[in-house]
């Protein structure tokens, strides 16, 4: 590389960039501006955490997961279907479902295995009735649930919060977990008070029989961004 190009490439390295180290665990606000500066995707990049914990995950009762609502939203708009009677399906559609019904709605996804919606929300009084499409739902994670908060007598309240920013996360067969808590072009204030919030609330499902060390470390990426390590 000649002089000329060395220096180009000097001046376009950001103090952040100049400092990572892929072994060394920095504060979370350290982290999101490595992370920030690292981007380097024509597209607003996502920006993940990755847990990984002091689970046995072959074990039922040790699984981890639960729900937390992210202040600022992750930027990403989904689409979420709810389950419900009759009665709840304006209430429904008007707090943001992009799908709202019962009978007809669980014999279409059954007919067309189709479920082009990302999160799936249920009355109490539907769950019996999605026995026809568990198998579907179920392989792609789509299942309601009582443990992550999408099964209520106010399905609308909840799918209002989901657009709002809460999301679901769950340990997996690794014994990890992993979320996204925003885009690229957030505030790194933001970034840091989305974080701080999933923390807490994944401390929060820690499970009664898991012994010894829970949150053993934790990694920063955005979309095609290396992981940083964060300090906890």
């Amino acid at each position: 590389m000649s002089k000329e190009k060395k220096d180009i490439a000097k001046k376009e390295t950001s103090p952040e960039q100049a400092a990572f180290d892929k072994k060394t665990a920095y504060p979370i606000a350290e982290a999101i501006k490595i992370a920030q500066s690292l981007s380097k995707t024509k597209f607003d990049a996502a920006v993940e955490v990755h847990f990984r914990l002091g689970i046995d995950p072959k074990k039922g009762e040790q699984q981890v997961r639960g729900a937390a609502s992210l202040p600022h939203g992750t930027g990403k708009t989904i689409r979420i279907a709810a389950f419900v009677t009759p009665g709840q399906e304006a209430a429904a559609k008007e707090a943001g479902a992009d799908l709202a019904g019962g009978d007809e709605l669980i014999a279409e996804i059954k007919k067309t295995e189709k479920t082009d919606f990302a999160v799936a929300v249920a009355e109490p009084e539907m769950m019996k009735k999605l026995a026809p499409i568990a198998k579907i739902l179920g392989t792609r994670g789509l299942m309601p649930s009582p443990k992550n908060q999408t099964v209520s007598p106010d399905p609308a309240n909840v799918v209002a919060e989901l657009k709002r920013g809460k999301i679901n996360f769950k340990s997996d067969d690794t014994g990890n977990v992993h979320a996204a808590i925003g885009k690229v072009s957030f505030a790194p204030e933001k970034l840091g008070e989305n974080f701080q919030v999933l923390l807490e609330q994944i401390k929060k499902a820690k499970p009664s029989s898991s012994k010894g060390l829970y949150l053993k470390n934790a990694t920063l990426s955005t979309s095609m961004g290396p992981g940083i390590k964060i300090a906890l």
